[in-house]
């Protein structure tokens, strides 16, 4: 248990000559540890009462900056989601256009069509396919059988041949898009 020692303070005036000395006495504590702190004396109640005036004055402030703070943090989130959906609005125009553009090229190749060529020798379509187009040789290609579809490109010089097959493999895949980027 620590004890203290208190004096009251005292003034003593002390004239020697022309000068007057005016030397305090504070209170001195005895018996406290050394790293012991002194009790903090208990607020009175105007000391409480300018805390809580000082409190409520700035409490709109700080309401009004925490709400300023709360919007500009949802402003900033709100344009990475508009970012975003531009960029899938982007993307997702691109596969329209992707599978309008496949659909199209599929339908170049209309089944009457691709009955007379299924019908044809490898040896004697691979001649007239090279001459066509390449995109409808490719969908007319596309639509006959595997083993057919095998024995024309066979036939065909290998440029054209190749060509076709680039278009295929192209019109299959649905990553395919105008801007390869």
């Amino acid at each position: 248990m620590i004890q203290f020692k208190t004096f009251t303070p005292s003034r003593t005036i002390l004239r020697s000559g022309a000068a007057v000395i005016l030397i305090a006495t504070l209170p001195a504590f005895a018996g406290i540890a050394v790293g012991q702190q002194q009790p903090q004396p208990p607020l009175d109640a105007a000391s409480e009462a300018e805390i809580k005036q000082f409190c409520s004055s700035i409490a709109d402030a700080a309401r009004d900056q925490r709400y300023l703070l709360q919007k500009q943090e949802l402003e900033k989130l709100q344009a990475d989601v508009d970012s975003r959906i531009s960029v899938l609005e982007t993307r997702r125009a691109e596969y329209e256009d992707w599978l309008t553009r496949r659909n199209e090229f599929m339908k170049k190749a209309d089944e009457q069509l691709i009955e007379i060529y299924r019908k044809m020798a490898p040896d004697a379509a691979a001649p007239q396919l090279a001459e066509t187009d390449v995109m409808l040789a490719a969908a007319i290609i596309m639509k006959l059988p595997p083993r057919q579809s095998s024995l024309i490109l066979t036939e065909m010089k290998p440029d054209k041949a190749a060509a076709v097959a680039s278009i295929m493999s192209s019109a299959g895949d649905p990553t395919t898009s105008k801007d390869p980027s």
